[in-house]
C-alpha cells in the first residue's frame, strides 16, 4: 500500500482554515480540495458524505483539540483556580492566534448551516460554559453567579473575535482576554 500524500492532520488543519474563513455555505468543494491539496475525488473518498461530513469532522477535531489543550487546563483541580484561569487564557490566546482566527462556531452557525450543526455547536458552547463555571465556583462564586459569569465569558470571547476582525485591531481581543482574567482573579 502506498503512503498517503497528505496526512490527516494536514487535511483537518486545512479544512478548519477554509471553514473558518469561508463559513460552511461559502466554502466550495473546489476550495476545500485546493486547501487540502487533494483532488475532489480523493476528498470524497475520505469524506463520502461530502461537505457536511467534512464540517462535522472539523467540529469533532476541534472539540478534541480544545478538550486536550484548554478544558484539561481549566478543569485540572491539581492546580489552583488562579493558575487554571491564567493558563486557560494563554491557551485561548494561542488557539485563536491572538485574535487572528475566527471561531468555528461562528463560521458554522450562519445561515442554513446552524440547523446542520446545532447539536455539535450547543455541545461545544456548553463545554466552554461548564469549564468557566467550574473555575468560578472554585473561586468562591455561587453556582448561579459562576454560570452567569461563564456565559458572559463566552460572549466576550466570541464577540471580541468578531469585533477584532471587523475593526482589524488585535488589541481588542487581547484587552478582552485581560479583562476576563481580571474578572476572575480580581472580583
Amino acid at each position: 500500500m502506498r503512503p498517503q500524500k497528505v496526512q490527516d492532520i494536514e487535511i483537518m488543519t486545512s479544512l478548519v482554515k477554509t471553514f473558518r474563513s469561508k463559513g460552511y455555505e461559502g466554502a466550495s468543494l473546489a476550495e476545500l480540495a485546493t486547501s487540502t491539496g487533494l483532488k475532489k475525488a480523493s476528498l470524497y473518498h475520505r469524506f463520502p458524505k461530502g461537505k457536511q461530513e467534512m464540517a462535522t469532522a472539523v467540529l469533532h477535531y476541534l472539540e478534541e483539540w480544545v478538550d486536550q489543550h484548554l478544558f484539561t487546563l481549566l478543569l485540572d483541580e491539581n492546580k489552583t483556580p488562579e493558575e487554571r484561569i491564567k493558563m486557560g487564557i494563554a491557551e485561548i490566546r494561542k488557539s485563536y492566534d491572538h485574535g487572528k482566527e475566527t471561531c468555528i462556531f461562528r463560521a458554522l452557525s450562519l445561515g442554513q448551516s446552524l440547523e446542520l450543526f446545532e447539536v455539535q455547536i450547543h455541545r461545544g458552547m456548553s463545554k466552554w460554559i461548564n469549564a468557566f463555571k467550574n473555575i468560578g465556583i472554585a473561586l468562591g462564586l455561587t453556582a448561579s453567579e459562576a454560570q452567569q459569569q461563564a456565559v458572559d465569558t463566552l460572549i466576550k470571547i466570541q464577540g471580541s473575535l468578531i469585533v477584532t476582525r471587523g475593526m482589524n485591531d488585535l488589541a481588542i481581543f487581547e484587552t478582552t482576554l485581560q479583562e476576563i482574567q481580571a474578572t476572575y482573579l480580581n472580583p
